[in-house]
């Protein structure tokens, strides 16, 4: 996958990437529901992380630690380009369930 410092993707690569398996909406709605898990656990690691310092008097200590774990995940990248990274790495796969009366 071919993504520059801005985040940019090369559109091509995607649609290649994504007839591989189907058409290229079928690949958006797949990232996307991929991208939204991924902010789902990312938020519960650090509303866990945030849980853990629990309240203490010192207000500035506690706002400080907190501080420091908000930099901390702001660090990681966007939930759209790791969900597109396992997709170009073969890690995202969708398919259609059966119907019941098909089975």
């Amino acid at each position: 996958m071919s993504v520059n410092h801005f985040g940019i993707v090369n559109p091509v690569e995607v649609k290649m990437k994504a007839s591989e398996q189907g058409s290229l909406y079928e690949a958006i709605v797949a990232i996307g529901l991929r991208a939204r898990q991924i902010n789902d656990q990312i938020r519960n690691q650090y509303l866990g992380r945030i849980a853990d310092l629990g309240e203490t008097e010192e207000e500035n200590v506690t706002n400080y630690d907190k501080l420091n774990i908000s930099r901390e995940f702001d660090k990681i990248p966007k939930p759209t380009f790791l969900a597109m990274k396992e997709m170009f790495d073969g890690q995202v796969r969708w398919w259609y369930p059966e119907s019941p009366a098909e089975q």
